[in-house]
C-alpha cells in the first residue's frame, strides 16, 4: 500500500484525549441547553469579549482549584468561541 507522507501534518493523537473528551462533553451539554451550534451565531465585537473575559474567567477558577464546574473544559470552549468570532470579524474586513 502507498500513502502520502505524515510530513508537516498535525499529530492529533499527541494531544491529551480525556481534555478532548470532556470539552465535548461540554459542548454537549451546551447544544442540549442552548440548541446546537448556538455558539456560532455570535459574529461581533461584543461576542468576542465576552467570550474573552469567560475564558480568563474560567482560568483563574481553574488556577483557584475550584471544581464547581469543568473550568478547564471552559477554558477551550471559550477560546474556541473566541478564535472563531475573531475569524468571521477579519473575513468580514
Amino acid at each position: 500500500m502507498v500513502r502520502d507522507t505524515q510530513d508537516g501534518k498535525p499529530m492529533y493523537t499527541l494531544c491529551y484525549q480525556p481534555m478532548l473528551k470532556r470539552w465535548a462533553e461540554l459542548m454537549t451539554r451546551g447544544a442540549i441547553k442552548y440548541g446546537r451550534n448556538n455558539w456560532q451565531l455570535a459574529s461581533g465585537e461584543e461576542e468576542l469579549e465576552r467570550f474573552k473575559d469567560s475564558a480568563l474567567r474560567h482560568i483563574y477558577q481553574w488556577l483557584e482549584g475550584d471544581t464547581s464546574e469543568d473550568h478547564a473544559a471552559a477554558v477551550f470552549f471559550n477560546m474556541s468561541g473566541a478564535e472563531y468570532v475573531h475569524a468571521k470579524i477579519n473575513d468580514k474586513k
